[in-house]
């Protein structure tokens, strides 16, 4: 498993923090969320997605990221 934590721009409550761990659930990926650093850990396999993968679920949810 790979991990990382991006910064996500717009997610300012739980309703939010939800959408995007929900995104990333869909996806396949392990999301959890720091309403107060607005970032997002993530948990993922590598041999199946990558951070191309993890930002547009993201961003299809109205969300920007940063890398």
């Amino acid at each position: 498993m790979q991990e990382t934590t991006v910064k996500v721009e717009g997610m300012n409550c739980e309703k939010c923090a939800r959408k995007v761990e929900g995104a990333l659930e869909a996806i396949g990926a392990e999301g959890h969320a720091n309403l107060e650093e607005h970032t997002v850990n993530v948990k993922y396999d590598s041999s199946k997605l990558g951070l191309s993968d993890i930002k547009a679920s993201i961003e299809a949810k109205g969300y920007r990221i940063a890398l």
